[in-house]
């Protein structure tokens, strides 16, 4: 039986798991896809690449603003001017070098789909795709709205989520021949209410014309989610020339994603949930707020729970 395992290795798994390895435990964490990170991602396309997630990271408590300047000093992350006068902290040579930095040497198993949870002797038994896997305690850090698959809409602990809101986010990845008119732009009443060069920010490779990422405001993302993926393409395409003053014809390649659950919108006001014998936990973002820090400061506090719990 495994001490604890993690599931989902977005930036509240993987800052829980790398709690618990640093006080001498050996989590598991399992994560559904290939790449970690979760919202904290870098697509890449033969040899372009977008950060087609989380655009920055900034730090508000003296916790994570330590990880971050770490993070800084290891060349992993560097400061970026988005032109308005501000200055963030990005990835590099991506967004998704943070979590690969904070999920180095931790056992992180992908394409482990966990499919239920069901309390068993001295812990739970895990049903995944290919199999079972048993574990004294469990930290669940998917997206609220993904937990009552696993446990049931009848758990205790799910009951506790009906306030937790979250609204969806559609990013539009292009690379455009031609001059770039500007770094961001952002307008939170425009269908793209963030637009930036994101071959601008450091460290990038060079690419043929400027790389873009915009990224749909709340109705434009909740009106047109299910839309197939040519004709999605197309409509946030048709937007994107429009703000940038660009043709068609400029267009070198073009893609979208669709984040189903990007935006916290109602937090769940406290740090994570944990049941009466302190075997099973849930946390992320969805805790304390849309913000990656938010999402590592949950992770870090069910860590310190389960670590007084020994």
């Amino acid at each position: 039986m495994t001490p604890v395992i993690i599931i989902g290795a977005g930036i509240a798994g993987l800052a829980c798991a790398r709690r618990l390895a640093d006080a001498g435990m050996a989590p598991v964490v399992l994560d559904k896809g290939r790449g970690i990170g979760g919202r904290v991602a870098t697509r890449r396309a033969g040899d372009l690449q977008f950060d087609h997630g989380a655009q920055y990271v900034n730090a508000h408590g003296t916790g994570f603003a330590s990880v971050l300047a770490a993070l800084e000093r290891a060349g992993t992350l560097a400061g970026w001017a988005d032109g308005t006068g501000r200055t963030h902290s990005v990835g590099v040579p991506g967004m998704s070098a943070l979590p690969k930095a904070l999920g180095a040497w931790l056992d992180i198993r992908q394409n482990a789909q966990v499919l239920r949870l069901v309390p068993d002797a001295g812990g739970w038994l895990l049903h995944l795709a290919d199999g079972t896997l048993r574990a004294s305690r469990v930290v669940v850090t998917v997206p609220a709205p993904q937990v009552a698959a696993l446990l049931g809409a009848d758990h205790p602990l799910v009951a506790a989520l009906g306030a937790v809101q979250l609204a969806p986010c559609l990013t539009l990845m292009a690379a455009v021949a031609g001059p770039a008119p500007f770094l961001t732009r952002k307008d939170t009443d425009d269908p793209l209410s963030w637009i930036a060069q994101d071959s601008a920010k450091p460290g990038r490779p060079q690419a043929e014309g400027a790389l873009w990422v915009a990224q749909a405001g709340a109705a434009f993302s909740a009106a047109h989610l299910d839309d197939d993926p040519a004709t999605l393409t197309n409509r946030m395409l048709h937007l994107l020339c429009d703000g940038l003053g660009a043709t068609p014809t400029s267009i070198i390649y073009a893609s979208t994603h669709r984040w189903r659950y990007a935006r916290v919108t109602q937090a769940l006001g406290k740090p994570f949930l944990c049941s009466n014998n302190g075997s099973l936990y849930l946390g992320g973002d969805w805790c304390l707020g849309p913000r990656i820090e938010a999402a590592w400061d949950s992770g870090t506090a069910i860590a310190a729970d389960l670590l007084a719990r020994r």
